[in-house]
């Protein structure tokens, strides 16, 4: 064999290896990180990529192999923008979104036992304990009424009822036990 064939198997190899790479394990390798609890050994923080761009954008706290809550900041600006909750036995219970970009969230979804949209909370002020807006879904995940906290007292005092899409009843002025006192009938 020549010296000149050298340069020549040598560059064969190196694009041999080039072509070898897989951008995606390595992507993997790069975003995809586990925490363990130095005392009991036990995983407690997985990182990952969800975009698939090489940064890491979600943060998800475990217990042992069961995902317990999800952090993610989906926009990359630096801020988490969505919380995501598990149940014990590893299902998504509850999602928490930040509709404002900020740091916290301000409305939280929630699912049925089987995966489907059941119902969203909204507080305007960004905080889980003073909810001013419910909104109620079907199994078809079709909106079936939305219900209001108009004077701040935590409790709904303006409902609206849909049926197939379209506005049926708007109810008012609940009395004491709740029950709505005053029905509108929309377009009358």
């Amino acid at each position: 064999m020549t010296q000149a064939a050298f340069p020549s198997i040598a560059m064969v190899l190196a694009l041999a290896v080039a072509a070898c790479a897989d951008p995606e394990r390595d992507r993997l390798r790069a975003t995809t990180k586990a925490t363990y609890d130095t005392a009991t050994g036990k995983l407690t923080e997985l990182t990952s990529d969800a975009n698939k761009n090489g940064r890491i954008d979600t943060w998800t706290e475990m217990d042992g192999a069961r995902p317990v809550r999800s952090r993610i900041d989906t926009n990359e600006d630096g801020k988490i923008d969505r919380w995501e909750y598990y149940d014990q036995n590893g299902r998504l219970t509850k999602v928490g979104l930040s509709r404002a970009n900020g740091d916290k969230p301000d409305a939280w979804v929630y699912s049925t036992p089987d995966g489907k949209l059941a119902r969203i909370e909204v507080s305007s002020t960004a905080d889980e304990r003073h909810i001013d807006r419910w909104e109620f879904y079907d199994a078809s995940g079709a909106m079936t009424r939305v219900e209001f906290d108009e004077n701040g007292d935590g409790r709904p005092d303006r409902r609206l009822t849909y049926r197939d899409g379209e506005l049926v009843a708007i109810e008012d002025a609940p009395d004491a036990s709740g029950t709505y006192t005053r029905k509108v009938q929309p377009g009358r």
